[in-house]
């Protein structure tokens, strides 16, 4: 899955990454989640940037073993409860426009 956001106003990268790596860690001892790549800060001063629709600095991608894993962890964050509550709203709170790309690998 892509994720491109921006951060919130007074919302540091490094805060944000500390929140990520520790809701997808959170993820991957639920086996819920194989892994969650680097944050890419964006390129778009390159003719190789051609999305104009979108504005967004950040993306990660995330990597689930299979689609059963995928839609077990959307299962997982949808009730709003702890333990897992706690560890996507620190992510959530911190980001503003997010936008999330699902895909299978063939």
């Amino acid at each position: 899955m892509l994720t491109c956001f921006n951060l919130k106003s007074g919302i540091s990268i490094e805060g944000f990454q500390k929140s990520l790596r520790e809701f997808s860690a959170h993820l991957v001892e639920a086996d819920l989640l194989l892994a969650t790549g680097p944050i890419g800060r964006r390129q778009t001063d390159t003719i190789m940037d051609t999305d104009e629709e979108r504005n967004h600095e950040f993306f990660f991608i995330t990597s689930f073993r299979d689609r059963e894993q995928c839609d077990r962890s959307v299962d997982y964050v949808i009730p709003h409860e702890d333990p897992g509550e706690s560890f996507h709203t620190a992510v959530l709170t911190k980001v503003k426009d997010p936008i999330f790309i699902c895909w299978e690998d063939i």
